[in-house]
């Protein structure tokens, strides 16, 4: 779906204040949407009630511009995730894609320009499993896989506005906070029976009322105090990235990303990566493992966004003139060959 290249025009200071303020930080409690009215209507001044509130967000969703309204999960903390790649001869492209996309554990699928052509996401309760997977793909396809978990997040984050004329993600922004995670590959979530009924009930997005979180607790036959709880501790523990509504960038403009992958000197690459990911611009960036053995010299990641290609363009060599001077390589993504969110089904029952 997209929208009028002015589809700017039609957002009024209230769906502008939904689109770029509510993405994080969504009220955890009863009635989320009274406290969303009274600090709305605050900032615009215009009169609201927690109904016209929860029809605007109705209608932005309708329109395109939010995906969903709910929780953004993560999987490398619940379960054991990976990024990994083949390369495909192009007579057996789609043969391949079909193979890979056929698996419920992968939820993401590009085409990018590169040897390596085809970069897809495995996420599996267990790292035995996902690994398993990995083989089956290399067995299946006879392409040899090429394996990236990610060791550290120093950023990631697709949280940015775009009620606005930016080129790039965060144009407007002069910098966003970040600090380096390390992620095990052995993750397990660690969740009750109540947590773990709790993502799949959300996984797909909450209930559009007035009150999602009750809507939650009876589709899984809890308590309503008990669910908010348990939200809370999954926001603290990471499990759940955000809580908000989900805006679709491809929708609103920002059509344009690359993946591109840095040979950073080891003893650097904290201080490089922290560094880096604070930058407003770069969206995503974390260390995955270099891979000599199938010579993958690379072992950090950043991806841009934007409006604009070459706005793009112009910020990668912004940062390999400044902030990033070393052999590097970039991967524009020019299909989507399957996008989907992870399925926690998947993630609980493996991990039993």
């Amino acid at each position: 779906m997209s929208l009028d290249a002015d589809w700017r025009a039609d957002v009024d200071a209230v769906d502008a204040a939904l689109i770029d303020e509510y993405q994080s930080g969504f009220p955890v409690e009863s009635y989320p949407f009274e406290r969303v009215a009274r600090e709305v209507a605050a900032e615009t001044g215009v009169d609201l009630d927690a109904d016209a509130v929860l029809d605007r967000v109705r209608d932005l969703r309708e329109r395109g511009v939010f995906r969903r309204f709910g929780a953004v999960l993560n999987p490398p903390v619940i379960g054991s995730s990976t990024l990994a790649a083949v390369r495909a001869p192009e007579d057996r492209f789609d043969e391949v894609a079909e193979v890979i996309n056929g698996y419920r554990q992968v939820n993401h699928n590009y085409r990018r320009d590169h040897e390596w052509n085809q970069w897809f996401v495995v996420t599996a309760g267990s790292r035995g499993r996902r690994d398993a997977i990995l083989a089956e793909i290399e067995e299946r396809t006879g392409c040899e896989v090429l394996a990236l978990p990610m060791l550290t997040d120093y950023y990631i984050d697709l949280e940015f506005p775009v009620v606005n004329g930016d080129r790039f993600a965060r144009e407007s922004l002069e910098e966003t906070d970040v600090s380096a995670t390390r992620i095990s590959e052995n993750a397990r979530g660690d969740l009750s029976a109540l947590e773990a009924d709790l993502l799949l009930a959300i996984q797909d997005g909450f209930p559009l009322s007035a009150t999602p979180y009750a809507d939650v607790a009876a589709a899984i036959d809890a308590d309503v105090d008990d669910v908010l709880a348990a939200v809370e501790r999954l926001l603290a523990d990471g499990c759940i990235k955000r809580i908000g509504c989900i805006v679709n960038h491809v929708v609103t403009g920002f059509t344009n990303n690359c993946m591109v992958v840095w040979d950073v000197p080891d003893d650097e690459l904290d201080e490089r990566g922290e560094a880096v990911g604070s930058l407003p611009y770069v969206t995503l960036c974390y260390h995955r493992p270099r891979r000599p053995d199938q010579d993958w010299e690379y072992n950090l990641f950043t991806m841009i966004h934007g409006r604009e290609a070459d706005a793009v363009d112009a910020k990668i060599d912004e940062l390999a003139a400044e902030h990033l001077p070393f052999s590097h390589e970039r991967l524009y993504s020019t299909e989507t060959l399957k996008q989907t969110g992870a399925r926690y089904e998947d993630l609980v029952a493996d991990a039993e």
